[in-house]
C-alpha cells in the first residue's frame, strides 16, 4: 500500500478531486499555503494499492497544469534593498508536487 501526497494549486483542486472520485480513489483534501508565493494550495492525501499508484499519478498529471502568474515581490523591511525589484515578476506556478510513501499499516474504523 502507498500514500500519495499531492500539493496542487487551488485552481486545479476541484477538477482533480472530481477526476479522483470518478476513478474510485478516496482522497482527503487539506487546505495549505505555499512558502514561496504565500498563496493557497490544496494538499491531497490518497491511500491506494501499489498496482493503482501509476493510475493515480496519471490522473494528477492530467488535471494539474503549470501556468504563468504575475507576482508582486514584497519589499524588504530594514534589509538590503540592492536586489529588490519594485515591479511584478512573471513566475511559473501550478502543476503538482507529489510524494509517494510506503505504508506499513492502514486502519479504517
Amino acid at each position: 500500500m502507498k500514500l500519495i501526497i499531492a500539493v496542487v494549486q487551488d485552481q486545479d483542486s476541484n477538477r482533480l478531486s472530481k477526476a479522483l472520485m470518478e476513478n474510485n480513489f478516496r482522497a482527503t483534501k487539506l487546505a495549505s499555503t505555499g512558502g514561496f508565493l504565500k498563496s493557497g494550495n490544496t494538499t491531497f492525501m490518497i491511500g491506494t494499492e501499489d498496482i493503482r499508484v501509476d493510475r493515480a499519478l496519471q490522473i494528477i498529471k492530467d488535471n494539474c497544469r503549470a501556468r504563468e502568474q504575475l507576482v508582486s515581490p514584497v519589499s524588504p523591511m530594514g534589509g538590503n534593498a540592492d536586489s529588490y525589484v519594485p515591479y511584478p515578476v512573471e513566475v511559473e506556478v501550478g502543476g503538482a508536487t507529489v510524494f509517494v510513501l510506503p505504508i506499513e499499516q492502514f486502519l479504517h474504523f
